[in-house]
């Protein structure tokens, strides 16, 4: 920082980060993958008259590191000025938080390369019994990460995370030369919360099974339930993809005059909470240096908030926000999975998305699907090569229920949900 205002730069923000990651896989019951990477970056924004330019390196060689920043600095004052950059305004690093997150494993640091074999060998050899197996990948996942953060105007601190994941998959074979596929995996910070490993095989074996025997779906318009491994990224990839400042400005959002509205259906309620205790984006402050906040984003189908970073909060003249997500959580409702499919009567189950794109600006959508058919108020069939296709403004309007059974490995909690009258194109 000191070396930059040196060069000329009149604000700086500035990250170092150090991560160390480490990878054994276990491939149909030989160790088939070692990897050990420790990484380091230095990342540098410069504001210089109403200039701006962010840069990173890996070589902090001190000697080289001064005209790495000098560079930094001549090529910020080369580029053409933009007034709205300017760097985070202190009164946003007010009033953070000091809850404990609680991110930080030291037994994760502590793991041996014994331990890992004993998780790759004990899923490997739960997964590997079944009959109809073809090929199968156990794998363990590990890492650590720091970084410090500091800037021209005021702002410091440094972070720390630990992580830990166990998965494995597995192929089988179906009837003539098909195939069919499943996987599980199971983690977060801490090692003690690790679900058991024979728990996470049975879970893969499960999925993988369930798909034997798998037919193309049908032309349709029915329910639709879907599934919480996979209703997160329907909600987080999908909906959310468009609240954002940023897509509004530059006219690629269909969320662009639904503040304030009643815009989707009266059970739908998505808070961001980044404050969750081992929450697997929880965070004391963004990017920017803002200071986290739990922010509604909708409240029983009303907009209350989007994403809104300091650059086009300028543009837009909105109140920054948060520039990106954290945990994103659908509050709950009363009913299990069991209790949307009795529901649903007849309908399509989801418990797989296979690629398919949404539009920003409208909202149309067009996903492939696996799933099953959902027959007298039961899972069915399994059912491929299906497409469901639609408007996601539209979609969550048709919400009717919402589960009680979020699923925790992943940044976007969700439950269960179940709509209604919706479009599917196979058979």
């Amino acid at each position: 920082m000191e070396l930059a205002k040196a060069a000329g730069a009149d604000d700086v923000w500035a990250v170092a980060q150090q991560s160390r990651n480490v990878q054994f896989a276990f491939r149909d019951g030989s160790l088939e993958t070692v990897k050990d990477n420790t990484s380091r970056v230095l990342a540098i924004q410069i504001y210089a008259g109403d200039r701006y330019s962010s840069s990173q390196t890996t070589d902090l060689n001190p000697s080289r590191l001064a005209q790495f920043i000098r560079e930094a600095v001549a090529t910020a004052r080369a580029l053409e000025p933009d007034p709205f950059r300017k760097i985070t305004p202190p009164n946003l690093f007010a009033e953070r938080s000091k809850v404990d997150l609680d991110l930080v494993d030291p037994a994760v640091g502590e793991l041996t390369r014994e331990r890992r074999l004993s998780w790759c060998g004990s899923l490997d050899a739960a997964v590997r019994n079944h009959k109809q197996m073809i090929s199968a990948t156990s794998r363990v996942s590990d890492g650590t990460s720091w970084s410090a953060w500091a800037s021209s105007n005021g702002f410091e601190h440094t972070r720390e995370t630990t992580s830990i994941w166990l998965s494995a998959s597995l192929t089988l074979r179906d009837r003539g030369d098909k195939r069919v596929s499943g996987g599980f995996g199971a983690g977060g910070q801490h090692v003690a919360t690790l679900p058991p490993t024979d728990e996470i095989a049975q879970m893969a074996l499960d999925f993988a099974h369930a798909r034997l025997g798998s037919d193309k779906g049908p032309t349709t318009t029915t329910t639709m339930v879907v599934d919480a491994r996979v209703a997160g990224q329907l909600v987080g990839r999908r909906l959310l993809a468009a609240a954002r400042a940023s897509q509004i400005q530059q006219g690629r959002s269909f969320w662009s005059d639904l503040l304030g509205k009643p815009a989707f259906s009266p059970v739908l309620t998505i808070v961001d909470n980044p404050l969750i205790p081992r929450g697997l984006a929880s965070r004391h402050y963004d990017n920017e240096g803002i200071s986290s906040k739990v922010l509604p984003i909708i409240e029983e189908g009303v907009v209350r908030n989007i994403y809104v970073d300091t650059y086009y909060g300028r543009k837009t003249k909105m109140a920054p926000t948060t520039g990106s997500s954290s945990n994103v959580t659908v509050k709950l409702w009363s009913k299990s999975l069991q209790d949307l499919v009795s529901d649903a009567g007849t309908g399509i189950y989801v418990t797989g998305w296979l690629g398919g794109n949404a539009d920003t600006t409208t909202g149309d959508f067009s996903f492939g699907l696996q799933g099953h058919l959902i027959e007298g108020g039961k899972i069915g069939a399994p059912v491929s090569e299906m497409n469901v296709t639609g408007n996601l403004k539209d979609l969550f309007n048709k919400l009717a229920l919402v589960g009680n059974d979020p699923y925790p490995y992943a940044r976007t909690i969700t439950p269960s949900l179940l709509f209604s009258d919706v479009v599917f194109s196979g058979a």
